[in-house]
């Protein structure tokens, strides 16, 4: 992979994750302040992740079957942005529905397909575990950058700037596709059941659990933790803190990532991640003093991390050539779609129903699970 290609990934990854950094903190205001209620604001929220269940696996076969990411993902970036575009005409509140699904079904390939495509090219040059690390750290260096970048903008100029924000990342976003290259892809003829003869495998089974529970686990977290921490009586601006403090370990990870997997075999390292996140998570819902939260924040680098790099390694293991998008789309779909909108849901019931330290709890027992998951796959020949 050339320098020149490195960059275009580096920032492909920061502009798509800058994109998430201000979705997530920020699109909930913006729909607040065109009046919505929170009601409705949780359901069009809620299309982050329920396109997640579908989509990525749909794009993951067609870039399969024609064997062609990039141009997938050139087209996928382009009607996200000519899509995101349409947000300046909308006013119902079913337009804007309508405009979430749409738009973040569009946006649930370009990770898979991105990561994929990435990861193809790094072991092409058997540089995966020395150059992917520092290749994805770039996109928690763009959650970063955004979260504070917007989070300024809007308290200084209003949330109505949102739009504006939001379509020049998917812009730039979209010219920065046309700069991706990635080796040429082995053009065979997809088989019949070939991807279910590798489903039938157990241990993929496992992995795919556990990658389940461990997005379970931190739905609780991406949903509720702003609002736990403002009930121990923090403020926003400290909120920020903390969240930016959880993206920075992550980054750290990210660039000596090949310090780790060069030494550790994939599995074991998300056998140490599981038991970070059963540990962060007891951590925060039984002792939440402010050097304990800082510790379980900065664990973020493990079961993120290191989680992410480790799971993305042992993916190669069964998903090649021509099944290597539909595998990292079904990772997502598992994990981020049906883990994700799962966790997030039971979390609410339980903040609801209960004390909200037990969102945690629910947490730890879910890494627990995902743990005990990937103890049951068989040693690697």
């Amino acid at each position: 992979m050339t320098p020149s290609v490195r960059w275009a990934f580096g920032s492909f990854f920061f502009l798509y994750f800058a994109y998430v950094g201000l979705v997530s903190p920020y699109a909930s205001l913006f729909f607040l302040d065109r009046g919505f209620s929170v009601i409705e604001i949780a359901v069009l929220m809620s299309m982050l992740q329920i396109t997640r269940i579908v989509g990525p696996f749909s794009w993951g076969w067609l870039s399969d079957y024609l064997s062609n990411r990039i141009s997938i993902i050139r087209l996928c970036a382009c009607l996200a942005a000519v899509t995101f575009l349409s947000i300046f005409f909308l006013n119902s509140y079913v337009a804007f529905f309508i405009w979430m699904f749409v738009l973040h079904t569009i946006l649930s390939s370009l990770m898979p397909l991105g990561e994929s495509a990435t990861v193809h090219a790094l072991f092409k040059d058997n540089s995966f575990d020395k150059r992917y690390g520092r290749l994805r750290l770039w996109g928690s260096i763009g959650f970063i950058a955004m979260v504070l970048f917007a989070g300024e903008l809007f308290q200084r100029k209003g949330i109505e700037l949102y739009p504006i924000v939001g379509a020049v990342i998917l812009i730039f976003l979209a010219l920065v596709t046309f700069r991706l290259h990635e080796p040429k892809m082995e053009r065979r003829k997809m088989v019949k059941g070939e991807l279910l003869i590798v489903l039938l495998n157990p241990d993929v089974r496992w992995f795919l659990l556990s990658g389940f529970f461990m997005i379970f686990a931190h739905a609780a977290l991406y949903v509720f933790y702003s609002l736990y921490l403002a009930d121990l009586g923090y403020d926003k601006f400290q909120i920020g803190l903390f969240w930016a403090l959880g993206v920075a370990a992550e980054v750290i990870f990210f660039y000596f990532q090949s310090r780790v997997l060069s030494r550790l075999d994939a599995e074991v390292v998300l056998q140490i991640a599981f038991g970070m996140g059963v540990f962060r998570f007891i951590l925060m819902a039984f002792f939440p003093l402010t050097w304990v939260l800082i510790l379980a924040q900065l664990m973020h680098a493990g079961t993120f991390g290191a989680h992410h790099s480790a799971a993305t390694k042992l993916l190669q293991r069964w998903f090649t050539g021509p099944l290597q998008a539909r595998g990292q789309a079904l990772m997502a779909t598992v994990s981020y779609g049906l883990g994700g909108t799962l966790g997030g849901l039971l979390a609410g019931w339980l903040w609801d129903a209960t004390q909200p330290r037990n969102v945690f709890v629910m947490a730890a027992l879910a890494c627990g699970l995902g743990g005990m998951a990937i103890g049951k796959l068989r040693p690697s020949r």
